[in-house]
């Protein structure tokens, strides 16, 4: 990975960071679009958990969101509980070009889901970038996981 995918990261862990502690029940999630070099987008998870970062991304982003890379600080969901698309169905569906993932997300609603899902959507996925970074913001959301419980039952 190149030097601009770390700065494009850290922009998405900055973020996070942003919304870090308002989000319950969900994680504070960052998403960067970028395509040729520019931003198109950067989001977070917002307050309350709803609406997660991707789709805030997609939308902000629109049409020129194809062809685009997502750098995103947590795996995209790859369900959710009421049964809408998931983070890594949209971001397939936008034709996002590549993803690019801090950390990955132990929670029910993603546990390498999403990841396999933009896979089998052939859509290329780097995971790891910048986890020592990002992982502050999840160390709670990982604790809460591990102990079985999944702090919201949603995803």
């Amino acid at each position: 990975m190149s030097d601009a995918d770390a700065e494009f990261m850290r922009l998405a862990i900055e973020a996070a960071r942003a919304n870090h502690g308002l989000t319950a029940p969900n994680p504070s999630v960052g998403c960067v679009l970028v395509k040729g070099g520019a931003v198109l987008a950067s989001t977070a998870t917002a307050p309350g958990g709803r609406p997660h970062a991707e789709e805030q991304a997609l939308a902000a982003a629109g049409e020129a969101a194809r062809g685009a890379t997502a750098y995103v600080t947590l795996e995209p969901c790859g369900a959710r509980s009421a049964g809408s698309p998931s983070c890594s169905e949209l971001l397939a569906r936008a034709g996002i070009a590549r993803v690019v993932i801090a950390c990955d997300d132990p929670s029910p609603f993603a546990a390498g889901q999403g990841s396999e899902r933009l896979r089998a959507a052939g859509v290329p996925l780097e995971q790891g970038l910048l986890a020592d970074e990002a992982e502050f913001l999840y160390a709670a959301w990982r604790a809460q996981n591990a102990s079985g419980q999944h702090p919201s039952g949603k995803g």
